[in-house]
């Protein structure tokens, strides 16, 4: 007897603007139920102080949500100055409390201190694992764990507001960025101290600002539907993006449907005109460009497939 679906096939990303106050899994679980989705992940955890955008994966977009954990993020931060929390937000205990003295001159070139690439330890209330645990749980639990220091890029990071005690910045930033972890370290080198106390992430990879969607949105759109007695996925499927998206700066390559077959079944296949070899290419199927997965040009010149994409038969 087959066993019975838990959701419905749904396919592609919804690009969340999380609230704050509710953790990424909190949010993702929310988005699932409201779509009835059989499977969905999310992309990069959020802080719950932190709002912004949250790409979801739903169904075969999660075989390539990796790619946008390690794209670029984009943020806006506000800091207060004056006060040292123990995890670097507001979140956070008030540990240390010191006068500020600091002129907008001295904060832009501290400001301009941190781009380029660097080495940064990441927080204990962070997300890492280590031994199997995530590091905020040793820290609620009063534990200090070694951490290693991880190469970040801040490609830009730009001074857009000083009044008073806070500082608003706006940064673009390599994966894996602490934006707390850059905040407390800015809040020492001006030697006052400094803790977030507004975080939203305004951009990863190339996704569009103005596409992301809230949850009172989604539920609003639900509640529609069963007000006009129609199906919720006729309302909600079109907020999602093609699976591809997550991939789009991929170079692509198109290969014939007969050719495209081959590759759908693992085996490596010829293309004209292909990258050096290493390099990850999205494959598309036919005049239309339809999205296969994600391969990679092999020692050989030819196109290993890595990643597929599994079509389902029609209902």
């Amino acid at each position: 007897m087959a066993r019975r679906r838990r959701g419905r096939p749904v396919d592609g990303v919804l690009l969340l603007d999380k609230p704050t106050g509710i953790s990424s899994n909190d949010a993702l679980q929310k988005v699932k139920r409201i779509f009835f989705a059989e499977k969905a992940g999310h992309t990069g955890a959020l802080d719950p102080l932190a709002t912004g955008m949250l790409p979801i994966c739903f169904g075969e977009a999660t075989k390539f949500s990796q790619f946008l954990l390690d794209s670029d993020k984009r943020y806006r931060v506000i800091a207060k100055l004056g006060e040292r929390t123990n995890t670097s937000d507001s979140d956070g205990e008030v540990v240390e409390t010191r006068p500020v003295k600091v002129d907008r001159g001295t904060l832009e070139r501290s400001i301009a201190s941190f781009r380029g690439e660097t080495d940064q330890v990441p927080s204990m209330f962070s997300a890492l694992k280590y031994q199997g645990k995530p590091l905020y749980e040793y820290a609620r639990a009063g534990i200090e764990v070694p951490r290693e220091a991880r190469k970040i890029t801040v490609y830009s990071i730009d001074l857009l507001r000083f009044e008073g005690h806070e500082v608003e910045m706006e940064v673009h930033c390599s994966k894996g960025t602490y934006i707390r972890t850059i905040v407390d370290d800015l809040g020492e080198m001006l030697g006052c101290g400094a803790h977030v106390i507004y975080l939203r992430r305004t951009g990863v990879s190339g996704y569009p600002y103005e596409k992301m969607v809230t949850l009172e949105q989604l539920e609003a759109l639900l509640e529609q539907s069963r007000e006009q007695d129609a199906q919720p996925k006729d309302v909600l499927d079109p907020l999602l993006l093609p699976m591809d998206s997550a991939v789009q700066d991929l170079p692509e390559v198109n290969l014939i449907p007969v050719v495209a077959g081959y590759a759908l079944h693992g085996q490596a296949v010829n293309a004209p005109n292909l990258p050096a070899e290493g390099t990850q290419v999205r494959m598309t199927r036919g005049e239309h460009r339809e999205f296969i997965g994600v391969a990679e040009v092999d020692a050989e010149g030819m196109v290993a497939p890595k990643r597929l994409v599994v079509f389902r038969d029609p209902e």
